[in-house]
């Protein structure tokens, strides 16, 4: 979070000054194209995710602005997974009339979304897994209305390849997971027609929030499980510094939807790199405000998902080989690496 508020900082003071310049005649203003711009920023959750995807879609507005005329101010948020904070900050945005708004993840982009209907303040999306299924946009190559943005669409199959790929003696899995995430529905569904599909028997287990996830991820130990499944959902994000002991000591790997999850000590994070994507989001932001891209005509950004990032310390704990895995795991990934655990990416 230092970074989320140090980019903002060191934003704001560009934005000052390129305001101090000098100004021209009222006339001149008059037919000048617009320049100034006020966004909002909404985050979901503080988690290691969803922070560095805003770190770097603000670091790419300010390599995009920089040496131009061109001042976006930033007003940021952060809903911590609280619904009506999250509608207190978005009304706080409509009423301060920006001209864009961020939504970053899923629940944020639905309440965007609703709460722009009678007011179609543009809306860019980050880090949606299935904008289609949830109904953000009427298809992925034209959205159809305010709104469009960047995805981070899981192949959940891949993931579970690399389950298999590691045991291929593997009998029972567990599914870790929030049911109130819209982006753990559907990879929950693939995860269960692939186990059934692979006669491999499936334990599911959920929670809303840390504590109920570490009583789940304790439920699924004492269950006999030898791996876990849990695709890109927040609030097993959230919780998984909390876990991710209990698995290592119980001699079980985690497989999950994102880099973060193995920052955070999960055995493995299969997923798009996040950074990108918020450098891509920035890319949006700046066509629909300085390049008058049409948001309704601007298509969802999707990426390649297929980086296996593998946490080094879970690595040794349960003492696997990293050649014989790159080796397992080659066919499911265009690229594999290492990370050692941490709470935020440096």
């Amino acid at each position: 979070m230092k970074k989320v508020f140090a980019l903002i900082l060191s934003l704001s003071i560009l934005l000052t000054l390129t305001a101090c310049g000098s100004q021209a005649p009222a006339e001149e203003h008059a037919t000048e194209e617009k320049t100034s711009f006020t966004i909002g920023i909404c985050n979901y959750v503080d988690d290691a995710s969803l922070n560095q995807i805003v770190d770097n879609i603000l670091s790419g507005l300010k390599t995009k602005t920089q040496g131009s005329d061109v001042q976006i101010e930033v007003l940021y948020d952060n809903a911590n997974a609280d619904a009506n904070v999250m509608a207190q900050i978005i009304s706080n945005f409509i009423s301060k009339k920006v001209d864009l708004m961020v939504g970053v993840a899923t629940p944020v982009a639905l309440n965007m979304q609703a709460m722009t209907q009678d007011d179609p303040i543009p809306v860019i999306f980050a880090a949606v897994s299935d904008p289609l299924s949830c109904g953000l946009v009427e298809s992925l190559e034209e959205p159809g209305a305010n709104i469009s943005g960047t995805s981070d669409f899981l192949n959940t199959e891949n993931v579970l390849q690399l389950m298999v790929q590691q045991n291929p003696d593997i009998k029972k899995a567990g599914l870790l997971y929030d049911a109130g995430q819209d982006a753990s529905t559907g990879p929950i569904e693939e995860a269960k027609r692939f186990l059934s599909e692979n006669g491999i028997e499936y334990i599911e287990k959920t929670g809303t929030n840390v504590d109920e996830i570490k009583l789940a991820a304790a439920a699924l130990i004492s269950e006999g499980v030898e791996a876990i499944f849990t695709p890109t959902d927040n609030t097993v994000m959230t919780a998984e510094l909390s876990i991710y002991e209990q698995f290592m000591e119980a001699g079980i790997l985690h497989y999950a939807g994102a880099d973060s999850f193995a920052l955070n000590g999960a055995f493995l994070g299969y997923g798009v790199d996040y950074a990108n994507l918020g450098q891509e989001t920035a890319e949006m932001i700046y066509d629909v405000l300085v390049n008058k891209a049409d948001i309704a005509k601007m298509p969802v950004r999707t990426f390649d998902n297929g980086t296996a990032t593998i946490n080094e310390d879970v690595l040794v704990s349960v003492g696997l080989d990293l050649n014989a895995l790159k080796e397992a795991f080659g066919p499911y990934c265009t690229n594999i690496q290492t990370i050692k655990t941490a709470e935020e990416f440096e």
